[in-house]
């Protein structure tokens, strides 16, 4: 039988996060990489990495922002996600992660640091159960917020989806 969405966000302890849907960090290395040994934009030390377990929902959507550092998406349980993916060479995408390989989905998907991301519930779908691996664990100052306007402007070819995803 699949879990609810309240079984899933009790059973996990997830919260409402400001991008991505709801969140629990669900592991954080004890290894830390001195600033001096990071690219100079990186401002600081940081946890080697983390994880994240999230829910996406058509109410708690992964908005538009992009990460300093490279993730990982993981699908876990549930219905597709749909990513639109915005990146730093003008491309734009949208890829899908879920279980059937043959429609093209797949389980897991890169997104490199410095891409612009938004992500939802496939058509008609009620959650997406994931996990984001992060390398190096980003702080707030590593996030940035996705303007849909400015990002319109600078994809034009991607208009239409970036109105879409924002919604």
């Amino acid at each position: 039988m699949r879990p609810s969405q309240q079984d899933i966000v009790e059973l996990l302890g997830l919260r409402p996060h400001p991008t991505c849907g709801m969140v629990c960090e669900s592991y954080r290395s004890s290894l830390q990489l001195a600033g001096d040994a990071l690219p100079p934009a990186y401002n600081g030390s940081r946890p080697l990495g983390n994880v994240l377990t999230f829910m996406v929902t058509p109410t708690a959507r992964v908005h538009l922002h992009r990460l300093r550092s490279d993730q990982m998406y993981h699908h876990y349980l549930g219905d597709p996600l749909e990513v639109l993916l915005l990146d730093a060479d003008g491309r734009s995408e949208v890829r899908a992660l879920g279980n059937d390989l043959v429609a093209g989905q797949r389980p897991h998907l890169l997104l490199p640091g410095g891409t612009f991301h938004a992500a939802r519930v496939a058509g008609g779908g009620e959650y997406a159960l994931l996990a984001t691996s992060v390398w190096l664990r980003a702080e707030p100052e590593d996030v940035e917020l996705g303007d849909p306007e400015e990002l319109a402007a600078r994809y034009p070819s991607a208009r239409q989806l970036i109105a879409e995803f924002s919604r």
